[in-house]
């Protein structure tokens, strides 16, 4: 009650992050959005309600929720406002059984193993991103949390190894810059980080020290990473 002033003084809600209303913050979120909506009413005082959402396929469902006019209030920005065209493969990934390795015999009265659905997404990203690195490009790959990134990036360095293809996750010594980065690399205090960048490899999240982001940051952009495995914030 003692903060009435305040939040009658409101002119303007924004709620980034929108999509949210599906997670734990829900509810907390649909209290503002009620409390807001009752004050309008009540109080006849015009407060705007806007939702920001990178990722929210029903945003028409949220807009009526926020009582928004879907012809004047509601903006969608689609695939084609990107300024490079974004394709989208969808792959299924179901559990197979593990093929025997060439010259090795199947031993008798054992069954195949089971190769779990981890092992198979993180070999179509290498594969994905093997072919990219062919074409001359970068790549990033995207994971749901943050210890998925390092995670990734150390299966992918190993699965570069164990198929020879070391050389093209690389960073190139001829790059005009490799020198600067191998020295700026031998200062991280992240035995890890070190190992990985030097084998062209990286992570970023939002839980690393900001010196080793930025870190990852310069090396992506110079090309000295070709391959950066992120969580999406």
């Amino acid at each position: 009650k003692g903060s009435d002033g305040i939040v009658q003084s409101v002119g303007l809600l924004v709620i980034d992050e929108v999509h949210l209303l599906n997670e734990d913050r829900g509810p907390v979120i649909e209290a503002l959005v009620a409390r807001t909506l009752r004050l309008v009413e009540s109080s006849q005082q015009m407060i705007r309600i806007v939702g920001l959402s990178a990722t929210l396929p029903n945003y028409v469902d949220v807009a009526l929720f926020l009582r928004v006019n879907p012809q004047t209030g509601l903006y969608h920005f689609g695939a084609e406002y990107r300024p490079v065209p974004l394709k989208q493969t969808f792959l299924g990934v179901t559990k197979r059984l593990e093929k025997p390795r060439e010259g090795a015999k199947p031993k008798e009265g054992r069954p195949a193993k089971a190769v779990s659905q981890q092992t198979q997404m993180l070999e179509l990203a290498f594969d994905k991103a093997l072919a990219a690195l062919r074409r001359g490009k970068q790549v990033m790959v995207f994971v749901h949390a943050r210890n998925e990134t390092l995670r990734t990036a150390r299966g992918l360095l190993e699965l570069a190894k164990a198929r020879q293809a070391e050389e093209l996750f690389a960073p190139k010594p001829d790059h005009p810059r490799y020198a600067l980065a191998q020295r700026e690399v031998a200062r991280c205090r992240n035995g890890e980080l070190r190992t990985l960048c030097n084998g062209g490899l990286g992570v970023h999240h939002a839980g690393m020290l900001r010196p080793e982001r930025s870190m990852m940051e310069r090396l992506f952009a110079d090309g000295m990473i070709n391959v950066l495995c992120s969580t999406a914030t």
